[in-house]
This record gives C-alpha cells, sequence and structure tokens, in this order.
C-alpha cells in the first residue's frame, strides 16, 4: 500500500476523529492525514438549491479558498459537508480520490470529478437506521397526540379533553400507513412497522417490494392510491427533477381527509405553501416536518404557527451510530483504494 496524503474536513456532527479512529483500523495504512472541522450544525449549512451558492451544489458549507488551501496536496480528500467543484478540482491536482460520508454527494459536482478523473464515493445508508427510528416516533407523536399534550402541559393547560372520542385516532393496528420511496429508509421504516400490524402501502416507481415484505403483505401501489387509501403518508424519496415539487395541492386533495403527512427526507419535494392550505383547513390533520424548502425556514413562516404540526431541525440522522457507520465505510473505502481493489459505493 503506498503512502498517502488524506486531508479530512469534518465538523461537529461528523468529527475529524471519527474518521481518523476508523483510518487507524485499517492494516497497513502508512498516512500522512490533516485534519479540520467546519462549523457544521452550529452554523447552518448552505443551500444551492434554493440560495444560489455554488453552481451545481446543494447542501454544503465552506468557502472554495480556504478548502483549496487546507487540502492542497493531498491524495485523498475525506469530508461530509466541504464545496467541492471543477474550480476547486483545477486547484488540486494531486487529488485522486475524494470520500463523502453522505447519502447523496450533493456537496460534490459528480461530473467535474469524472471529468478530471478523481475516483467518488459515498456512504449510502448510514444514517438508515436511525431516520428509520425518527419515523416511527414522528408517526407516534402525531397520531396518539403527543405533540398536542406536551405543548399544553408546558402551558399549564391540562388538556383532559384529548381523551374525547372525537379528539383521539385509531391505533396504527387499524391505520394504512404509505410510504413513498422503498429506498434503504424506506425499506428499514417498512420493517419497524410490521410489529404495529398496519396496512403499509408502498410507492416507488423503481425499486419492486421485497419477496419477504409481499409475502409480509406488504403493497406496492401507484403514488395516487397510495394517497386515496392512506391514514398516514411517510416521504422517504429522493430530491431528483422528478420529484422536486411532486407533493402539491392536487396530491393533499387527494389524500383522506384527517390524514397525517410526514417528512423526514427533504423540503424540495414538498410545496409547503400548498401543505400550510392544506393543514390550516384540517383536510390533513398534522404533520410532522424535520425538513424544509429552506434551512432554517424563516422564523415568520405561517406554517411553523400551526397548532397541528410537529417540527425538528432536521436531526432524525443524528446519532452516534450514524457517525461510527459512515467512518468505517469511509476507511474501508480508503483501504480498498489502497490495495487497488474497486470501490464499493462509487458515484
Amino acid at each position: 500500500m503506498n503512502k498517502f496524503k488524506i486531508a479530512v474536513i469534518g465538523d461537529q456532527f461528523m468529527k475529524a476523529s471519527a474518521f481518523t479512529d476508523a483510518l487507524a483500523k485499517v492494516p497497513g495504512l502508512d498516512a500522512d492525514i490533516r485534519t479540520m472541522e467546519l462549523p457544521w450544525p452550529d452554523q447552518p449549512m448552505r443551500h444551492g438549491y434554493v440560495d444560489g451558492g455554488i453552481p451545481g451544489l446543494k447542501e454544503y458549507l465552506g468557502e472554495p479558498d480556504d478548502i483549496v488551501r487546507f487540502v492542497d496536496g493531498a491524495d485523498i480528500l475525506i469530508t461530509h459537508l466541504a464545496p467541492i467543484n471543477g474550480d476547486v478540482l483545477d486547484r488540486l491536482p494531486a487529488l485522486k480520490l475524494i470520500a463523502v460520508s453522505r447519502g447523496g454527494p450533493v456537496n460534490i459536482d459528480v461530473a467535474a470529478c469524472k471529468a478530471r478523473n478523481v475516483k467518488l464515493v459515498n456512504t449510502p445508508g448510514r444514517n438508515s437506521s436511525a431516520v428509520a427510528e425518527f419515523t416511527i416516533a414522528a408517526i407516534l407523536a402525531e397520531t396518539r397526540l403527543i405533540r398536542a399534550g406536551h405543548e399544553a402541559l408546558r402551558q399549564g393547560t391540562w388538556r383532559g379533553d384529548l381523551y374525547r372520542f372525537d379528539k383521539i385516532d385509531a391505533e396504527l393496528s387499524e391505520m394504512t400507513v404509505g410510504i413513498i420511496g422503498y429506498g434503504h429508509i424506506g425499506t428499514k421504516v417498512v420493517r419497524l412497522l410490521k410489529p404495529f400490524g398496519c396496512r403499509i402501502l408502498v410507492c416507488d416507481p423503481y425499486v419492486p417490494v421485497s419477496a419477504e415484505d409481499r409475502a409480509d403483505g406488504i403493497e406496492q401501489v401507484e403514488l395516487d392510491t397510495l394517497l386515496q387509501h392512506s391514514d398516514v403518508v411517510s416521504l422517504h424519496a429522493r430530491v431528483t427533477d422528478e420529484t422536486k415539487g411532486f407533493l402539491a395541492a392536487p396530491q393533499f386533495a387527494r389524500m383522506k381527509q384527517g390524514s397525517y403527512f410526514i417528512n423526514t427526507a427533504r423540503g424540495p419535494m414538498v410545496n409547503y405553501d400548498d401543505l400550510y392550505q392544506a393543514l390550516k383547513s384540517r383536510h390533513i390533520r398534522g404533520a410532522m416536518l424535520e425538513t424544509f424548502w429552506l434551512e432554517p425556514p424563516p422564523p415568520d413562516s405561517p406554517l411553523l404557527k400551526l397548532d397541528n404540526v410537529t417540527l425538528t431541525p432536521h436531526i432524525a440522522g443524528a446519532s452516534t451510530t450514524t457517525v461510527r457507520i459512515a467512518a468505517r465505510m469511509i476507511a474501508e473505502e480508503i483501504r480498498r483504494h489502497g490495495a487497488g481493489e474497486p470501490p464499493l459505493n462509487p458515484c
């Protein structure tokens, strides 16, 4: 294995030390390793699909000049959020491999890497268990009025009326849950939902339901069917040109009266103005929103003021387990690169 110069750019979630600890376990790795850390999540990342930012990049943090100065001369870059486009790559001629600890390399210009023969690998599924667990919690928080009871008690009000028949809802065992997106996270949400005994519908035009899930009664349906029959709709798709804004007024109108909407995926897939109207009218009874059109969302947004919405600041994937899984996946890619083996997760 050759001696490498490795630049590690971590942050306050994906700590640089997590990467270096994992690299220390790679047999025979001979490397000079330098580290730095970005201030995310204490400082919000940039959202290129909203604020313009660096063309071609979506979610990132850091200034290109600072990144170039730090990485200059390295063969390998390990990062979570650093922005890498063609201009940055042109200033880093020694770079041969970029390993990004994300499910999608949205902070990296993939085409620019290919054009310059820079290998790019990522860590798909690294937070799938964390987000799946969070999704189950989100569904329960809405359907069992946990959020409503919590907010009332915090304000000194005992909401005994939350036991009224006209306020409560069925248990999950009597509900139909629709899962949009059957990837790393969607499949795990399905697995966690099964013990509750609910009917589960899946919509994904590109991934068929597994034989195991079919045998357990999981149904694969079109989007309209899922919306019309689900008591809970949970979003787990990826942002693509096809999915941007694909959940809007027509889709919310097709949802059952009094149903719930859960978004632990990404904001750009949802028209939040239309969702606001559906929630305000109570056509959708409640929503749990973990991601938004802009993060952080404007504090005066009317959607944030509704009393039938649970809000969290994009933390579904935040677990120490996620960090360790991502770091191990990156370390394995570095080992394979040094051994001349093909990458496991090329982009």
